[in-house]
């Protein structure tokens, strides 16, 4: 079955240029930018720098915990697209996985044949619901946590100028 950019016709091949919401799971992206590169040579796509940091290293990290674990849980909203991005992407590697708002929806069967759980967060998810969520597990008899080590982000942004308040020194 062939995808629809290897089908896509339009007016001005020549001409042509991709964009993608960068909360796509990224084991989709490259074949979807690969099929249009093979049928529209000469294609403009974005910036490397242009793509989130953020949501690629959650992705990356997801991709790591769902091979090392039997369950994901992944604590966001089911309104949130980053947060479905992650359950998909672990379940897709091979792990059972879970998008829970908080604590209050794990669902202990889940628990029964897990010999190891892993925890994740949507971009926009509270730290304590995450601590939350780590210590019912830990009340359901997870005895050992530990914390998998990521990419550390240390990425700082600048107002625009526009919206800077000049500062003014004062004796």
């Amino acid at each position: 079955m062939k995808m629809q950019a290897q089908i896509l016709e339009v007016e001005k091949p020549d001409n042509l240029a991709y964009c993608y919401a960068n909360n796509l799971v990224v084991l989709t992206i490259p074949k979807v930018i690969d099929a249009l590169r093979a049928r529209f040579i000469d294609i403009q796509g974005p910036r490397k720098d242009d793509i989130c940091y953020a949501t690629q290293n959650r992705q990356d990290a997801v991709k790591s915990l769902a091979e090392a674990v039997d369950l994901v849980l992944v604590v966001g909203s089911a309104n949130s697209s980053n947060s479905n991005r992650l359950r998909e992407l672990a379940e897709r590697c091979g792990a059972s996985a879970y998008l829970i708002d908080d604590a209050s929806m794990i669902d202990p069967t889940w628990l029964d044949d897990a010999r190891a759980v892993g925890v994740t967060a949507g971009a926009s998810a509270p730290e304590l619901l995450v601590e939350e969520v780590i210590d019912t597990l830990r009340q359901r008899g997870i005895a050992t946590v530990r914390d998998l080590e990521g990419r550390e982000e240390n990425v700082t942004f600048s107002l625009p100028k526009a919206l800077r308040i000049p500062t003014v020194a004062v004796d």
